[in-house]
């Protein structure tokens, strides 16, 4: 059995599909592409594949991760090129590799996010950032199953800056407009419970007043495993490109048994 892991996107309006909207688009795909797909047992098989820390319905995202596994070993590139011709444009297959090393979901500790504020001055996105930033604690609020739960969500907060506008790279989901624009960066730590960039822009709410006039523009750019030596998110698809290029230490059985 053979397993890949793919690399997709969420752009533009394609952002408002809902997780499941996504997977059922997925399946499709798989059955119009003739990928030759394992399936669990029992009486109602499905397609195994393993869905890895989705973003939320609304944000748009340039990095979602799946495995899918297969009956029969196919090449990581020619699978991804089919799958992504079989899905809407929006929903990108951009990256595959070969799975050679075991904990996807282990390696995805920390995201990168995109917050585009349009209607909030640069100045004042970046004087709530610094509130924010110096802030001991941040308590928000998120409405729960069980009621309204209050959590602090500073710790989770690795990095909250402003970016120029001429920086971002949600162009697929940006809204053309005149007026002022503040972009800002956000690096955040997966913990329970999740802090997400919504709680971030409660937070600046709390700790500065800032409120922008319409809806964030949210994207995921990155998501991997948090490097604290540099303070970076990292591919979390390269130890198994490593895994892919590294030479054999094995020692061929010829040699092994050959007479001195």
């Amino acid at each position: 059995m053979q397993r890949i892991r793919l690399r997709y996107t969420k752009r533009g309006r394609l952002r408002f599909t809902s997780h499941r909207d996504f997977q059922r688009a997925f399946e499709r795909a798989l059955r119009r592409a003739e990928v030759p797909m394992a399936y669990s047992a029992g009486f109602t098989p499905h397609p195994k594949v393993s869905y890895a820390n989705a973003a939320p319905t609304g944000t748009g995202s340039e990095a979602e991760y799946l495995e899918i596994a297969l009956t029969e070993a196919r090449d990581p590139e020619k699978l991804r090129v089919l799958l992504d011709e079989s899905l809407p444009a929006g929903l990108d297959v951009i990256d595959a590799v070969e799975a050679r090393t075991s904990g996807l979901a282990d390696r995805l500790t920390a995201s990168v996010w995109e917050l585009r504020l349009d209607g909030v001055d640069p100045a004042e996105a970046e004087r709530a950032v610094a509130a924010f930033n110096t802030a001991e604690a941040v308590e928000v609020q998120r409405r729960a199953k069980n009621g309204v739960r209050t959590f602090d969500a500073r710790p989770a907060v690795v990095r909250l800056e402003t970016h120029g506008a001429q920086e971002t790279h949600s162009s697929q989901a940006d809204r053309p407009t005149d007026q002022p624009c503040a972009i800002l960066r956000l690096v955040v730590r997966h913990v329970t419970p999740a802090v997400r960039p919504d709680d971030v822009l409660s937070g600046l709410r709390a700790v500065a007043d800032l409120a922008p006039p319409v809806p964030a523009a949210v994207t995921r750019l990155a998501q991997g495993l948090f490097d604290e030596e540099t303070g970076t998110v990292t591919d979390p698809l390269a130890p198994d490109r490593e895994a892919a290029t590294a030479p054999s230490t094995a020692v061929p059985a010829a040699a092994a048994t050959a007479p001195a």
